[in-house]
């Protein structure tokens, strides 16, 4: 069951530059509005992220990262529209500069998933916008399955706690590229 305050709460806290951790299909995740470089990166600093590794961004719908599907072929774009919503992050291109380099790190495509999680849903439906999303733990350091774990982890550091359950996958989602469909991360 969704709590609008904690979503209201949440979104709010985006749009004001801030950082929220929220629960995921597998794990915790940290999140902020990705066209705001400076919370992008505090939210790298606090991870111990080098910006050049890239960040994903996670989508309510694939109406709210429509336009990053325009650059696949037909058949490219129906492999990625199968299998969302869920835990699958599809490399797409950007060649129309869409996404932020400090989102994108070193990389010329942007990792995108639309997810099933009914959290990470409304709080991108309520923001309006895709955010990103991290495993919320420190560089080297297991992904949080708690919002205990991301408090031991973050403290203070994290502006807003959406409060709910984990969905249920075992782990991150798979990565793919969506020009090649090669597997980045099984």
């Amino acid at each position: 069951m969704i709590n609008e305050w904690n979503i209201n709460q949440a979104v709010q806290v985006v749009h004001e530059g801030g950082l929220i951790a929220y629960p995921t299909e597998a794990v915790w995740g940290l999140g902020c509005d990705p066209w705001n470089e400076q919370a992008v990166h505090r939210l790298l600093a606090i991870k111990r992220r080098p910006m050049h590794k890239g960040l994903i961004l996670a989508a309510a719908s694939i109406e709210q990262v429509e336009p990053l599907l325009n650059a696949l072929t037909a058949e490219q774009r129906a492999r990625v529209e199968e299998s969302w919503p869920g835990p699958n992050t599809w490399l797409l291109p950007d060649p129309d500069g869409l996404i932020p380099d400090w989102v994108k790190g070193e990389h010329e495509s942007v990792a995108v998933r639309v997810s099933a999680h009914p959290i990470v849903k409304a709080l991108c439906l309520k923001a309006g916008m895709p955010l990103v999303s991290t495993s919320a733990n420190p560089a080297s350091f297991a992904p949080a399955k708690t919002g205990l774990k991301v408090s031991t982890y973050f403290g203070r550091n994290v502006d807003f706690k959406v409060q709910g359950r984990l969905g249920g996958a075992n782990r991150p989602s798979v990565i793919r590229d969506a020009l090649s469909d090669a597997t980045i991360r099984d």
